[in-house]
């Protein structure tokens, strides 16, 4: 799906530019983040998305097809090793995709979190972010 919505994306004059940049990796997360930590390029920025947990408070019932994904994948036990190999691995900042009431990851304040109504993304900033050249 995501491959299939890049290339979407390049195709549109108004994002193709920006999606030039994007690069998706087909690989297991954490070799990825242990490389990316010591090479001499890392990225920019690292998105996580875990997957909610049972606990995610004031969360509405989970919908049918998510529920039999999680009854599929089991629990999201990494959590929180993946937020410090993303940490190792970022060059400029790690955002974590997070319940609007779920505890940070690893029990570690983002340096500032962005809330909508029912999501929270925690921004956990390293560097500053330069322009593309």
């Amino acid at each position: 799906l995501l491959e299939d919505g890049l290339q979407r994306a390049a195709l549109n004059s108004e994002v193709a530019e920006i999606v030039s940049r994007i690069t998706l990796v087909h690989q297991a997360s954490h070799d990825y983040l242990r490389a990316c930590a010591g090479a001499s390029e890392k990225p920019d920025v690292i998105y996580l998305d875990p997957m909610f947990g049972e606990d995610a408070k004031g969360s509405a019932q989970v919908k049918k097809d998510m529920q039999a994904f999680r009854t599929l994948v089991g629990p999201d036990t990494d959590a929180d090793e993946l937020l410090d190999l993303a940490l190792a691995a970022a060059r400029c900042r790690v955002a974590v995709k997070r319940g609007r009431k779920a505890a940070p990851l690893a029990d570690r304040a983002p340096g500032y979190a962005l809330t909508g109504k029912s999501n929270r993304f925690d921004i956990y900033p390293l560097a500053k972010v330069q322009a593309p050249e």
